[in-house]
């Protein structure tokens, strides 16, 4: 297992970036249409067909994932990977129209010292092409894609993953852009607060006691509301129904507040996408959804340490690598 989403068969992820502007792109890519559903938990989320997969509405697949950076302008990246998906032949049919369906959520990375002045005016679509293309089994973290210009609290955000297999042979896998208002480190430690979940060293091994000292008590003045979000995106190779992977992006939110703090702010736009690629049917329909539920908030939240483990420096933010 490569401890990364992509151990869901029927998955690939692709990143891109500009340095220069310190924002980016990463691409979901499932090899045919995959149900997906989402829940939206944060105050100030950014987002484009996130309605079609409510449980009441009639489309059921999507053909792609996009997290990007960029704030609103970040929601053009969606248009990039539909152009992409489109080339190749893939989407849903209408009349005589092949029509991708590409759910997608933003982060705002315009605080990070980045050049926001770029002449290419169609940077987010560009991004969303070039990560389409990329995609692969094998991706980056940290520093990567939609990760590029995170921040974490007070420490340089990323982008995470992680992976586990269930008792029944079935694969849940996490991945999420790190761009939180609240800690993921206990104060005045480097411990993380996720760090109960790791497994095998996969962010640091640091597991040293907490000092006491107190939780976050005081919003910093800078704070408003949108400057701040974390995205993830929950799959499982189990065939679930749009309705069943609703409730499991709804249980998922507790594998963020169990790795960062404080979580869904208003300063926030968390928002959480699961999405099956159908390749294993279900057991016992309600003892499935409650495992899957409960590995998934594990994932997600090992997948948050680790994307702000893996980060490198870039901008104004410290590493978690660099604090002593």
């Amino acid at each position: 297992m490569r401890n990364l989403i992509t151990d869901v068969p029927g998955l690939r992820v692709g990143n891109a970036k500009d340095e220069a502007v310190r924002t980016g792109v990463t691409v979901l890519l499932p090899d045919r249409g995959a149900i997906c559903a989402v829940d939206v938990r944060g105050g100030a989320p950014g987002t484009r067909e996130t309605d079609l997969l409510d449980p009441a509405c009639l489309s059921e697949r999507a053909d792609a994932i996009v997290l990007s950076g960029g704030s609103l302008f970040g929601l053009d990246a969606a248009s990039g990977a539909m152009h992409w998906l489109r080339k190749k032949g893939r989407g849903g049919r209408f009349l005589d129209a092949t029509i991708p369906s590409v759910p997608s959520a933003i982060i705002f990375d315009q605080h990070n010292e980045g050049d926001k002045s770029w002449q290419d005016e169609h940077l987010y679509f560009n991004l969303a092409k070039q990560a389409a293309e990329a995609a692969d089994l094998d991706f980056a973290l940290g520093t990567e894609g939609a990760g590029t210009g995170t921040k974490a609290g007070g420490l340089k955000g990323g982008l995470g993953s992680a992976s586990q297999k269930l008792h029944n042979g079935a694969t849940v896998g996490a991945l999420v852009v790190v761009n939180s208002f609240g800690q993921v480190v206990m104060p005045g430690s480097r411990r993380f607060w996720a760090a109960d979940f790791e497994r095998a060293g996969e962010f640091g091994a640091c597991a040293e006691a907490p000092p006491p000292a107190p939780v976050l008590t005081e919003i910093p003045e800078f704070a408003e509301p949108g400057l701040n979000t974390t995205l993830a995106v929950i799959a499982t190779d189990l065939t679930l129904t749009k309705a069943q992977l609703k409730r499991v992006a709804m249980v998922a939110q507790d594998g963020l507040a169990r790795a960062i703090h404080p979580v869904h702010t208003p300063f926030d736009g968390d928002v959480i996408f699961c999405l099956s690629t159908g390749q294993r049917a279900m057991g016992t329909e309600e003892v499935d959804v409650t495992r899957l539920g409960m590995a998934a908030v594990e994932c997600l939240a090992r997948a948050t340490a680790r994307g702000v483990y893996e980060a490198t420096p870039l901008g104004p933010f410290p590493t978690y690598r660099s604090l002593t």
